[in-house]
């Protein structure tokens, strides 16, 4: 019989004395409490390829495994636990996701002799829960989880820009927005950010001119003057004259392309402005809607250029309709032949995996590898997409 407040104590210990590298051996104790021979955690990596085994769990115990074509991959691409059954059928796997809000962090692994009945299943999943919290809290006191998660030494740029961003996934009250970077390990001119205040859905999209520790230097500028005009209160296009401002101020001759974006997530109301932006693409029943007009301003750090205010686009969303935002690394992927990925291709990899049912995040997962594939493995440019879903 389980004995589930028995491991949540365990567990909760951790909170206030704990590092995530202590997670592996806490697990271990509190595994026979739930009826479980094993207890272990595999986070994904920053590609979105493999499951790896946290830091701290003992070595040649529980190896890397791809999620692709794999019982723990399918746990993590559909958010849904999943039972892998031993060949001889005395017991299997019960793998669950780990989720931290609704950013998918890896998957929770349990050597059990018997699939659990549907209470057992209940408790496990709030052990699965409690998991994911105490990685989310604990990775910032220490580098054990950025140990798993990376497969390739980042650079120095990367660094600068993985620290800046939110978290890749966000759902409230039936809306959800999830994004993805490549090349994770060396991406230094785009980013993204996002902060959902009240009925207020605010979203940034930037790619910056160049590469490298000088484009990732007027990131972080533009993603942090984005912050605070937004916490400020600022209007969308005083949010746009503020950025512009500083990074005119500061980079002269640097620019940033951006969308900058509200939504109201009550109404279905959208705003948005494209800073030399491409335009987004609207999706709904199943088809590519007529974009907006874009751009609507000069790219941020060139307004000064053009006297007249930016322009503000306006969109009433219907419920299921899709937005998705991309920069130029996306669209402008060459194939061997030279051939570009473009707005058209990306439009029908867009509906095609929607509409047979994938989760937002899966979708953005397996875009980024499609633009990978496309390219033959090597990106030229950095390529950033977000995918916004509105579902009131």
């Amino acid at each position: 019989m389980l004995a589930p407040m028995e491991a949540v104590r365990l567990l909760l210990a951790l909170r206030h004395r704990g590092q995530a590298e202590d997670l592996p051996a806490v697990l271990s104790q509190a595994a026979p409490l739930l009826d479980a021979e094993s207890a272990g955690v595999l986070l994904i990596d920053y590609g979105q390829v493999s499951l790896c085994p946290l830091h701290g769990t003992p070595p040649d115990t529980v190896a890397a495994i791809p999620v692709e074509g794999t019982t723990a991959g399918l746990a993590f691409t559909t958010a849904r636990e999943t039972w892998q059954a031993d060949a001889d059928g005395d017991g299997g796997r019960l793998w669950q996701p780990l989720l931290h809000g609704a950013e998918r962090l890896g998957v929770l692994e349990m050597r059990r002799r018997a699939y659990p009945s549907e209470a057992d299943r209940r408790d496990l999943d709030l052990i699965a829960a409690l998991v994911a919290e105490l990685i989310a809290s604990r990775r910032f006191y220490g580098d054990a989880v950025e140990h798993t998660r990376r497969r390739l030494p980042m650079q120095v740029a990367a660094e600068i820009i993985w620290n800046q961003l939110p978290p890749l996934t966000l759902a409230v009250d039936g809306t959800v927005l999830t994004a993805v970077l490549e090349p994770c390990y060396d991406v230094g001119g785009d980013a993204f950010d996002y902060a959902a205040n009240g009925n207020r859905l605010h979203v940034g999209l930037f790619d910056t001119v160049g590469h490298g520790i000088a484009a990732s230097a007027v990131t972080t500028l533009t993603l942090n003057t984005y912050r605070n005009a937004r916490r400020s209160g600022l209007s969308l296009a005083d949010t746009y004259r503020s950025i512009d401002k500083w990074i005119r101020a500061q980079y002269p001759g640097s620019f940033v392309t951006a969308v900058l974006a509200e939504l109201d997530t009550a109404t279905g109301e959208y705003h948005r402005i494209s800073a030399g932006h491409p335009a987004e693409l609207l999706l709904r029943d199943g088809g590519l809607r007529p974009a907006l007009p874009t751009p609507t301003a000069l790219p941020l750090g060139l307004g000064h250029m053009l006297n007249r205010a930016p322009r503000v686009a306006e969109l009433a969303l219907r419920p299921g309709d899709t937005i998705v935002f991309y920069t130029d690394g996306i669209t402008e992927a060459r194939d061997g032949t030279g051939a570009l990925f473009g707005p058209d291709r990306l439009a029908a990899f867009m509906l095609e995996t929607i509409g047979r049912g994938t989760p937002a995040p899966e979708v953005m997962r397996r875009l980024v590898h499609t633009i990978i594939a496309y390219e033959n493995g090597e990106l030229r440019d950095d390529a950033t997409a977000a995918m916004l879903q509105w579902r009131h």
